[in-house]
């Protein structure tokens, strides 16, 4: 994302930047953002690290200290994915996710809102681990192990 869009993104959202902003100094903005209240929120929505690929993968979630429920993961990145919580899911707590066929897989949680919830694994999917789910679950819910 050019510097232009995060600046524009930053007026657009009131988080106030400082003067001396060099327009071509994207880590600066950006950790303005994150460091502004709620910004990592809305850094995380406009600085993705790693492409998200929509799908539909059937799951467990276990929030830290809780029982395991049923979800669905909506989306899936490198770095983090999406899924139903009816469950409130609390930012900032530990999670494990469940694939069919893997071990669990450690997250944190980055924000919950109307029965979905984001998170951040605690260590990156491997690409070809990342590649493999993606071919088992063609957006469809079956697996094809």
């Amino acid at each position: 994302m050019p510097v232009s869009s995060i600046l524009h993104f930053a007026q657009r959202t009131g988080v106030k930047l400082p003067r001396e902003t060099n327009a071509t100094d994207r880590e600066f903005a950006i950790s303005t953002l994150i460091n502004a209240e709620g910004g990592y929120d809305i850094a995380a929505q406009e600085d993705r690290c790693a492409p998200r690929t929509k799908i539909v993968i059937p799951a467990q979630l276990r929030a830290s200290g809780m029982r395991a429920f049923q979800t669905v993961v909506n989306d899936l990145s490198l770095s983090s994915f999406s899924a139903t919580a009816v469950t409130r899911m609390h930012p900032g707590s530990i999670c494990w996710l469940s694939l069919p066929g893997l071990e669990s897989l450690q997250a944190e949680v980055v924000w919950w809102e109307n029965g979905n919830c984001g998170c951040a694994f605690s260590n990156l999917l491997s690409p070809i681990v990342h590649d493999n789910i993606l071919a088992r679950y063609r957006g469809d819910g079956v697996y094809r192990g």
